[in-house]
């Protein structure tokens, strides 16, 4: 497998002092919408750090997620934590569930499977109401805390999806799981490990793609035993097995990093609703603050990752191709 850098020379002098403090500047708004994609690929919608109720810029993004389904073919949407905040839920029948996703995401291309994870946020609720919620809504897919499914994609290949549970995985929620985060207890974390071990040992697909909620690499105020323990648990074994791309939330900006030693595209998904400034770091490729989703695309030759902001424009693509 060989990274593309291209887009390197394009964007990372022209964005990193623009587009990584502060909010997204005047060039931001000149990049181009996506409107299409080959009819050929496989997509499907990266969305996280939704639940506002509406406010801020969640109901404008998710308007644009359904419109953007209309001109290319989505597959589904994978919902990368943190749907509701800032208790989780209650139960299947929270009003939450409305406010937060069902009135929300009503445009009818977005009518399709979304595969979630639990954030941190809905660890200090219900989690158990959150994989049941499947039983009220035939497009909530949440076979587990952690599971995986492969697709086919184009003419000869395949794509390797494998959802994780990453709040378990640190050392922090585990200390306040009697206060806060109650669920997280327990939680086994050697069983996880060894599953996304097992997991990934027996994937031959073309593509790997492993999604979580937290970071293990990011630009963040947040605790950094957060990163550590992920980064010490969890990326030896995404090393290991080649994965293609970790793509989390958590953290509310845009990020795309590339470490030392390590062949993998880091993907932070900003913020569906509200956001943060964020500030480059060792490592960074790109980073901005402003609200949107991503959009994964996979030929049998290409896997491609585009930065949407809350209007469509393209903010940052990251590729990998096949040799």
């Amino acid at each position: 497998m060989k990274i593309n850098r291209t887009f390197f020379l394009l964007l990372a002098g022209a964005w990193m002092l623009t587009a990584c403090n502060g909010t997204p500047t005047a060039a931001t708004n000149t990049a181009e919408r996506l409107t299409s994609i080959d009819e050929d690929n496989f997509n499907f919608i990266v969305a996280n750090d939704l639940g506002r109720n509406g406010y801020y810029d969640q109901k404008p993004i998710a308007e644009e997620m359904g419109e953007l389904a209309e001109e290319i073919d989505i597959e589904f949407v994978a919902a990368a934590g943190d749907i509701h905040h800032f208790e989780g839920v209650a139960s299947v029948n929270d009003p939450l569930w409305m406010t937060n996703y069902e009135l929300i995401y009503s445009h009818p291309e977005l009518m399709l499977d979304w595969y979630p994870i639990l954030g941190n946020h809905e660890y200090r609720g219900n989690t158990q109401a959150v994989l049941d919620y499947g039983d009220v809504s035939r497009r909530w897919v949440m076979p587990d805390r952690y599971y995986t499914k492969s697709f086919e994609v184009g003419d000869s290949s395949t794509l390797r999806v494998v959802w994780i549970d990453t709040t378990p995985l640190i050392d922090k929620y585990h200390k306040e799981s009697e206060e806060s985060y109650r669920d997280v207890a327990s939680q086994d974390i050697d069983e996880q490990l060894r599953w996304i071990d097992s997991t990934l040992q027996q994937a031959d697909e073309t593509w790997k793609i492993v999604i979580g909620h937290h970071p293990v690499y990011a630009e963040t105020g947040k605790d950094e035993e957060e990163r550590l323990n992920l980064q010490e648990r969890l990326d030896p074994i995404l090393r290991k097995y080649g994965v293609d791309m970790y793509i989390c939330g958590h953290i509310h900006n845009f990020q795309h990093l590339r470490v030392p030693g390590s062949d993998i595209d880091y993907v932070v998904n900003t913020s569906g609703s509200l956001s943060r400034k964020v500030s480059p770091i060792e490592g960074t490729v790109f980073c901005s603050p402003a609200t949107g989703f991503s959009v994964v695309s996979a030929s049998d030759d290409t896997l491609t990752l585009y930065m949407l902001d809350k209007e469509r424009h393209v903010l940052h693509t990251v590729e990998r191709t096949r040799d």
